[in-house]
């Protein structure tokens, strides 16, 4: 029931039903005028579209001429954009009064419910997916999004359609049966904007308010799992029992507000009193206060003014290339984190007389002049922004205009410190510039949109300012490298390659299950290894490492994904019911995949285009063993692209490196395990990781637990070198060689270590660090496996937050127009999207439960609950407990 209310009330704010068969009753509804048409009453809204200049023009979207009958009447009307081609809207200003129309809210969407001029919304307000722009109610006065930033509309991606939603809650003002021409009016440019507005809305489905009760919390939080965005704006929403509404960003415990108000003041886009950024993993929490007293019968939430509402609206900014227009949450998928949000939640805002603003339909104090409240007074900047208040200071760096909603008399929050070195400096950027407004300005406002680079440096220049952007990831080191070794024809690298996240590639948010291999096939195409729902954790073996979980079955999924590098799309997938807990996997030259399985203590050769079976198994199925036909929880393979010999670490149980014939017979080990603080070479703790250095016949080793990679020949198994350094800490993961270099990530340091989990390249040679690096987007929690191709482009796969992150040198990165700056003008774009989805290829699989998995075609993704799988996995880890005693994976 709790799944079809949150459906029931999402419908029932969207109003974007799909139409099909219409009942006669709807068809009497609808209003057949399709000419734009206004009654007499209407006055200075025959023009729809008005030219500004070249570049921009205004659209006047309006009731045309409408008398509801009915109190609660939800009017919908729809206007296509005038152009064909990607404009953006810069400005909002509404045309409506509180004494007439309850809200207005002001969809985008590409085909209305209806081509009639207006229509009753419970027809639908759009066939498609609609998205909200704006919302308004209270006589809120207009809204403007700061310089460079614009919701996108048209164009190939865009909204082709504008909806206007009203709803007309107590109907008596029209007992003159007069017509409304409410709606809104918007500004709206060509110019392309390096910034892309978008809107959170976070809504309570469930709540119920007792008759009498005194206080009442609505609370809704869920997990953020999208590209960063930076918050700037909110609006608060509930009906006339809303005392106060409250939003935070939870970061490690830590709450961040973003807003706080009284839903009794004007409903308008208020600003954060701090730029909030928010990133993969923060938890979104909402708090909606309210009270029953004064009612008769318990209260629900609904769209009549006798029922209420819980709504923040966050209006926010990401980059173009990653924008999302529109993401919702009806949930509470945090409960239990309420016990410690701040106290100014619960603290109603006080509200002076004279600010109150109470709907005709509650029980309201007559307002004393309304007429003024709809007709503001164009007011001198000094009124509205003090020059040592940190929103002046804002504003003026942003670009927004005297007239702007997000800083006027009715927003109670406190002033920042004008003294603070923040507003300081802030003061420094914005004297660098006169950005003033005058009453001509609009001409100056179009001249410096056409400066983009303008734009993009005050906006990035302001982040830098408040802590918004990342540090640089990166630490390059510059190294003067010896001569290669006699003998050797090793590609030379100096410190100034190195990688960075390739922030513009989906395939971050898109996996399940715990990512335990990835490789590249002869296409090039990305590979991926995963465990579905399975998971290694402490109750998976027993003290001899045989496998206690046999009962749950091999995993139902196909566990191996074909990936297109470009644009993360599933290519092709096999391995179903195959494997308990996958681990290892390589490609060798004809494209066949060589996993192992920890499970089953086997190795498997599978040819990714037959379904008949593996074409070679090595080991015993469940069955752990030291001898030459056993495994213990093998970890990796590695094939001699030019002899076809195989290589297999072995493993967790057994400290030895395998060698068989390309039919698979034995034909030798070498290996033991190590002991002491100073392991000898040949001795391993761990090896889990291989990687062939063919035309120097050597193999080498990810020596996991001793902290360091030893290198050996494949002919007489002579040990050549052992690099090691102080920042791999105490664990080296998986590596990989290509061109002359060797990447590798490390482990998580143990208890009281300062090396933190990175990635690293390497110069083979020398063994040389020339570059560490991190990604941006999550974090490494046990980066399991790496690969890397001849272009540098570097895939990264975690066992603990289920994520494969692609890295790419700076030489493919140079010509992105800004790096690292949080704004980029270009898009590179790549493939076309001529695979699957992973969200819906995972959903349509049998028995998948979704858990840890984020689609990223699905906007509002937290309607399905997504929490993260709380449990920590003992695979492979035993840091960092305290005691440094190995264990899984």
């Amino acid at each position: 029931m709790a799944g079809v209310r949150s459906l029931l009330l999402l419908l029932l704010v969207l109003q974007s039903s799909c139409v099909g068969v219409r009942s006669p009753l709807a068809v009497l509804k609808r209003f057949k005028e399709t000419t734009r048409t206004f009654s007499d009453e209407c006055l200075g809204t025959t023009r729809p579209v008005i030219p500004i200049d070249s570049s921009d023009f205004a659209l006047d979207i309006r009731m045309p001429g409408v008398t509801p009958k009915q109190s609660d009447t939800y009017f919908c009307m729809s206007m296509r954009l005038p152009t064909d081609e990607e404009a953006f809207v810069i400005d909002f200003k509404p045309r409506a009064s509180m004494d007439t129309v309850h809200h207005m809210l002001l969809f985008g969407c590409n085909m209305p419910s209806s081509t009639g001029s207006y229509w009753y919304c419970d027809e639908g307000t759009c066939i498609d997916k609609a998205n909200i722009l704006y919302a308004w109610a209270r006589n809120a006065p207009p809204t403007r999004l700061p310089e460079g930033v614009g919701f996108r509309v048209g164009g190939e991606t865009g909204s082709k359609y504008f909806v206007l939603q009203v709803h007309y809650g107590d109907i008596s003002a029209f007992r003159d049966n007069h017509k409304d021409c409410s709606g809104v009016s918007l500004h709206l440019t060509r110019l392309p904007q390096p910034l892309i507005a978008g809107m959170y809305l976070m809504m309570s489905v469930d709540t119920v308010i007792p008759a009498g009760e005194k206080v009442v919390n609505s609370d809704i939080s869920c997990h953020y799992k999208k590209y960063p965005m930076h918050v700037f704006a909110y609006r608060v929403h509930t009906h006339h029992l809303g005392k106060v509404v409250s939003g935070y960003r939870v970061r490690n415990e830590q709450w961040t507000l973003i807003g706080r108000q009284s839903p009794q003041l004007p409903q308008a886009f208020y600003p954060v009193e701090h730029p909030v950024d928010v990133s993969f993993g923060d938890i979104l929490a909402a708090r909606c206060v309210f009270t029953g007293e004064g009612r008769t019968e318990a209260t629900h939430i609904g769209g009549t003014s006798s029922d209420e509402m819980c709504n923040l609206y966050i209006m926010y900014y990401m980059e173009a290339k990653h924008a999302v227009s529109f993401m919702t949450c009806t949930q509470n998928v945090a409960p239990d984190m309420f016990r410690t949000i701040p106290p100014e939640a619960n603290i109603p805002i006080p509200v002076k007389s004279d600010m109150v603003m109470m709907h005709g339909h509650h029980k309201e104090t007559e307002s004393k002049d309304k007429t003024s409240l709809l007709q503001q007074p164009k007011r001198e900047e000094a009124d509205v922004l003090e020059q040592g208040d940190f929103y002046s200071l804002l504003s003026k760096l942003l670009g927004e205009r005297e007239d702007v909603v997000h800083v006027h008399k009715y927003n109670p929050t406190e002033k920042a410190e004008s003294e603070s070195d923040l507003v300081a400096e802030i003061a420094n950027v914005v004297q660098k510039k006169d950005l003033g407004r005058s009453d001509t300005r609009d001409s100056a406002e179009h001249e410096e949109r056409d400066n983009a680079i303008l734009v993009r440096d005050r906006i990035h220049k302001f982040h830098r300012l408040e802590s918004t952007l990342r540090p640089a990831e990166n630490r390059v080191f510059s190294l003067q490298q010896p001569l290669p070794g006699e003998g050797t024809w090793e590609p030379e690298h100096t410190g100034d390659f190195h990688v960075e996240e390739a922030l513009d590639w989906p395939g971050v948010y898109l996996l399940p299950g715990q990512v335990s291999g990835v490789a590249l096939d002869p296409k090039n195409n990305l590979v991926i290894f995963h465990r579905g729902d399975h998971i290694w954790d402490g109750n998976s073996f027993d003290s001899k490492f045989v496998y206690q979980q046999r009962g749950l079955g091999p995993i139902e999924e196909d566990t191996i994904l074909v990936i297109d590098p470009n644009n993360a799309t599933v290519l092709q997938s096999s391995g179903k019911n195959l494997f308990y807990l996958p681990h290892g996997l390589s490609v060798d030259k004809d494209g066949n995949y060589w996993v192992t399985d920890v499970a089953l203590h086997q190795v498997f050769k599978l040819d990714p285009n037959r379904k008949e079976g593996p074409l070679l198994v090595l080991g015993r199925s469940m069955q752990p063993g030291s001898d030459q036909n056993h495994f213990c929880q093998p970890t990796d393979v590695a094939v001699d692209p030019g002899t076809g010999t195989i290589f297999v670490s072995d493993g967790y149980c057994n400290s030895r490196i395998m060698q068989f014939s390309p039919s698979g017979n034995f034909i030798t080990q070498w290996g033991e395990e190590s002991s002491g603080r100073n392991p000898k070479p040949g001795q391993f703790s761990i090896p889990h990781s291989l990687a062939l250095v063919p035309h120097l016949n050597q193999l080498c080793v990810a020596d996991r637990e001793n902290g360091r990679i030893q290198c050996f020949k494949t002919d007489t198994k002579e040990f050549v070198q052992e690099i090691k350094h102080a920042s791999f800490g105490r664990n080296v993961f998986a590596i990989s060689y290509v061109s002359g270099l060797l990447f590798a990530v490390n482990g998580k340091p143990y208890f009281g270590d300062q090396e933190p989990v990175q990635g690293f390249v390497m110069n083979f040679s020398s063994g040389e660090i020339i570059d560490i690096f991190k990604p941006v987007r999550k974090h490494f929690d046990m980066p399991h496996d790496i690969t890397a191709s001849a272009d540098g482009t570097v895939y990264i796969g975690d066992a603990h937050t289920n994520t494969v992150w692609k890295f790419t040198s700076a030489e493919k990165m140079e010509h992105r127009s800004v790096k690292k700056a949080g704004i980029e003008a270009q898009e590179i774009k790549g493939k076309g999207s001529g695979g699957l989805n992973l969200g819906n290829f995972f959903a349509s699989r049998k028995g998948y439960s979704r858990k840890g998995f984020d689609r990223l075609s699905t906007e509002g993704s937290d309607h399905e609950k997504d929490e993260e799988d709380g449990s920590e996995s003992e695979e492979e880890y035993s840091a960092p407990l305290p005691a440094p005693s190995t264990s899984s994976s």
